[in-house]
């Protein structure tokens, strides 16, 4: 059901997943690549003294784009298209976030409405069109920037989405036979239930396949490694973005980190239960809050506790002894610790207070928004974690993945769904 409330809290999450993500996203990045590489990554960059473990770098980064003089090659021949392309990339990325649920438990004057900034039915199309409307602005920007490179980035980034659009929507098809909808809280309220009594009714052990099939063509369709011929350093200097730079490039970069983050929400909304905990719907939520307070009070104390012992411990093993870091660990610890203490005093005044059904309601949908921000950084960390892991495929080798095995397996899959469908 329709309602302002919902629309606001969603636009907020929106933004704040889409936009507000970049910079912990670009961090994220820069820290598993470390981890992975046995570095210790950005560490000095800092806001009076304080790094906050190294997020302070993305916000510079972030001013030095906006700050940095605008450049036009003499030699852009169509240059509205050139400014076009960007705004297509990031906008497309943006909006791609429109139709996903991010919780169905808010009691307003009307009744249960679902968090959603754009309850329309299309459901899952939208996303399809948009994410093959992106390409649209890689074509653009290799073909208007007049550069070999940047239309050769271009037409890989088209040959690239035509081979994995196919496969990603027959994986799709596959969830719609499944679930019988197009809506995507319909596809949320089916991982509600629970497979033969015990085991929840998420979409990636109902099909897996299709679940590997999509995560798969959603790297793809990101361009993200090891499917980023589109850009290739070692190949194509930087691909269909050569020569953009400013704010023009920040869009393209940031375009990509709102894609990723859109695709894992999208992932996490057919394959992995959206804001559903596992064995707990939406129904046990809002009628036990007080058992749900009690266990977020339980969980904070070993989860700050360990941000507290991790912050220490890393800056005792990367050697560095300097009295700015060990001001801003002792602030910091202080700070956690008073988060933690109020948080604790804020849920007991909560237990021990009488509980209406709009309080119930607003803990309820607290605690699905919260996981399914946790889940879509838990795939971010997967996208992440497969860029510093595989290298690039070759563009051969691409071909031959997306039509040679996902294609016939995908269809495979669509036949045997559909028989067990009619069977059963």
């Amino acid at each position: 059901m329709f309602s302002i409330e919902g629309t606001i809290i969603a636009l907020v999450i929106t933004s704040l997943l889409s936009l507000g993500s970049v910079p912990i996203l670009v961090w994220m990045e820069r820290r598993v690549a470390a981890f992975i590489q046995d570095r210790l990554g950005p560490n000095r960059s800092n806001i009076f003294g304080f790094r906050i473990g190294g997020i302070v770098q993305s916000f510079a980064d972030m001013l030095k784009l906006i700050v940095k003089e605008e450049f036009y090659p003499k030699h852009i021949k169509f240059k509205f298209y050139y400014m076009l392309a960007p705004a297509i990339v990031f906008g497309a990325s943006y909006l791609t976030f429109a139709v996903i649920p991010f919780s169905n438990t808010l009691l307003t004057d009307k009744g249960l409405t679902v968090v959603q900034l754009l309850p329309i039915e299309l459901g899952v199309l939208w996303f399809i069109a948009l994410a093959g409307l992106s390409v649209y602005g890689i074509i653009l920007a290799g073909w208007s920037s007049h550069n070999k490179y940047g239309l050769l980035g271009s037409l890989r980034a088209t040959s690239q989405v035509i081979s994995y659009e196919v496969s990603m929507g027959l994986a799709i098809v596959s969830m719609l036979l499944t679930y019988g909808t197009i809506y995507l809280n319909g596809m949320v309220d089916f991982q509600g239930g629970l497979l033969w009594g015990f085991l929840p009714a998420w979409g990636i052990i109902v099909q897996p396949i299709a679940g590997i099939i999509f995560i798969i063509t959603a790297f793809a369709e990101t361009n993200r490694a090891p499917f980023d011929v589109a850009e290739g350093e070692s190949e194509i200097v930087a691909g269909y973005h050569t020569e953009y730079s400013a704010m023009k490039f920040a869009l393209f970069f940031m375009g990509e980190y709102v894609a990723m983050a859109a695709s894992s929400a999208l992932i996490v909304t057919m394959f992995f239960g959206g804001y559903h905990l596992p064995w707990l719907d939406s129904p046990a939520l809002y009628d036990n809050p007080k058992i749900v307070l009690s266990v977020i009070g339980a969980v904070l104390i070993p989860l700050i506790l360990g941000m507290i012992y991790w912050m220490r411990r890393s800056n005792r093993i990367s050697g560095i002894n300097e009295p700015q870091r060990a001001r801003e660990t002792k602030i910091l610890t202080i700070f956690l610790a008073l988060t933690l203490i109020g948080s604790e005093l804020g849920i007991l005044t909560l237990l021990n207070a009488e509980m209406s059904n709009q309080i119930a309601s607003y803990i309820a949908t607290a605690v699905q928004i919260l996981t399914f921000v946790i889940k879509v950084f838990m795939m971010n960390f997967v996208f992440i974690w497969v860029r510093w892991t595989l290298p690039r495929f070759r563009y051969d080798q691409i071909q031959t993945l997306g039509w040679n095995i996902l294609l016939p397996l995908a269809i495979a899959n669509i036949i045997i769904t559909a028989i067990v469908i009619v069977v059963f």
